[in-house]
């Protein structure tokens, strides 16, 4: 059984840790399980992977920040949806989606992102 409000604890706290903070080799050592499996397509699957591209970016885009919208949970399904903000102006709307093994461990990842329109046809915004 899973604890869902764990697991949704866990994944904010491991992406904070990788995109806020910078640290994606704690962030991976700390709440992911044996295996990583990615699905967006500019980042190797795996563990080695994931620390390879967000070291990277962290050091390219100091300063970038993910705020926290909206976060939902179910079975063993975590959803985020955020705000990136990177340096320069550059702000995406995005969905991130993460499977959770039965030890409350990160395992899986999917995600979709979509810069942040400068009109609208609506007056509601992206959050």
């Amino acid at each position: 059984m899973q604890d869902l409000e764990a697991n949704k604890r866990n994944v904010v706290a491991f992406y904070g840790l990788m995109f806020n903070d910078c640290r994606p080799r704690e962030a991976i050592e700390r709440y992911t399980g044996d295996d990583y499996i990615q699905h967006n397509p500019h980042v190797a699957t795996g563990k080695d992977g994931f620390i390879d591209y967000f070291e990277r970016m962290a050091e390219e885009y100091p300063g970038k920040e993910v705020v926290f919208k909206g976060v939902w949970a179910e079975g063993d399904r975590v959803i985020l949806h955020c705000h990136q903000i990177w340096p320069e102006g550059l702000e995406y709307a995005g969905i991130d989606i993460f499977r959770i093994d039965g030890n409350g461990k990160i395992v899986e990842h999917w995600d979709v992102l979509q810069v942040l329109p400068e009109e609208s046809a609506n007056p509601n915004g992206m959050f």
